[in-house]
């Protein structure tokens, strides 16, 4: 039982850490999400080196 629940919560960490993150919004962060779900760890590690696509212009 224990065991089940720290997978759980590694499976839910990257999901929490970006719905968080301030480095995306709107429809990119979505995008990640999705990712995250199908594809799990992989999809954060990308986040992490390659988010946000565009550069945000102020």
């Amino acid at each position: 039982m224990t065991l089940l629940i720290i997978v759980l919560i590694l499976w839910v960490l990257p999901l929490v850490l970006i719905l968080k993150s301030n480095r995306t919004q709107g429809a990119e962060k979505i995008t990640w999400l999705i990712a995250i779900v199908t594809i799990s760890w992989l999809a954060w590690v990308l986040y992490l080196l390659l988010a946000p696509i565009k550069r945000k212009v102020c």
